[in-house]
């Protein structure tokens, strides 16, 4: 009698698991904006494919993803590099990369033109630490910052700690579903630094949507499974991609490549959005 008892708790609990799941797959965010957050123009592509295309130069997109998400509100993907830039005429170049960072408008300009303050951004979850994609956290102090905790300790471990003003943070480990209905979900993708992440988004009309952050940097690298060789760890990088691609597949979800700018320049950009 215990046996069959136990049987059918488990059996009761396999069946609320399912249904769970499936409930956590029909959610879909109301909106996502992809939004202009820079650009840069490198001389010399094979620093991200090592010994391919060198001397080859590239432009690079830097987008952030605005998400509007019923009454939780707005999720900011990333704050691409600083509204500084916007400033300067000739760009700004970074030495290691061979590149030269551009702004032509801010972020905070970009959320005045789709009808919403910085204030109104109630979560800002952040791929990763690098400055293009944390060059404007300072506009959202009442946010809350999501992050993988492997990469805010990281961050402790170096000169210049980019989350070291953030009153805010939740602090995660592997993937969460941020709103418990499967809309919208954050996907741990370490090698490119320790804790990077990427996010899944899924709407009613687009479809589902990955977006990668720097997992991958533009198309030929995804296509060749190809590491920038200063990745932190090269078979992480390449077991998330992987990751990636079986996501894509059972998902069949759309791969958007942050830096693609080919891709990126035939998406809809705010203040249109996608739905």
């Amino acid at each position: 009698m215990r046996k069959i008892t136990q049987s059918l708790f488990l059996a009761a609990n396999l069946l609320g698991f399912a249904g769970r799941a499936h409930a956590a797959h029909a959610g879909t965010a109301d909106r996502l904006y992809v939004t202009d957050c820079g650009w840069a123009h490198s001389e010399d592509q094979s620093l991200w494919s090592p010994g391919v295309n060198v001397g080859a130069p590239i432009d690079l997109a830097d987008n952030c993803y605005l998400i509007h998400h019923g009454t939780d509100g707005y999720l900011l993907w990333d704050t691409g590099i600083t509204d500084q830039l916007v400033a300067l005429a000739n760009g700004q170049r970074t030495a290691p990369l061979r590149q030269t960072w551009h702004r032509d408008n801010t972020l905070a300009a970009a959320l005045t033109a789709i009808g919403i303050k910085p204030a109104d951004v109630r979560y800002v979850a952040i791929s990763h630490l690098h400055p293009d994609h944390v060059g404007n956290l300072g506009l959202f102090p009442d946010a809350t910052v999501i992050l993988q905790k492997a990469e805010w300790d990281y961050a402790g471990s170096l000169p210049q700690n980019p989350f070291a003003a953030v009153a805010k943070t939740e602090l995660i480990t592997g993937d969460k579903d941020l709103f418990g209905d499967g809309s919208v979900v954050i996907l741990a993708t370490p090698g490119h630094t320790p804790g990077h992440q990427s996010l899944l988004v899924r709407l009613s009309n687009t479809g589902t949507v990955l977006l990668t952050g720097d997992a991958v940097h533009f198309q030929a690298n995804w296509d060749n499974r190809r590491v920038p060789s200063f990745n932190t760890d090269k078979d992480r990088t390449l077991a998330s991609m992987q990751r990636i691609a079986d996501f894509l597949a059972r998902e069949q979800a759309k791969l958007w490549i942050n830096h693609d700018k080919p891709s990126s320049d035939t998406r809809r950009h705010a203040p249109d959005f996608y739905d």
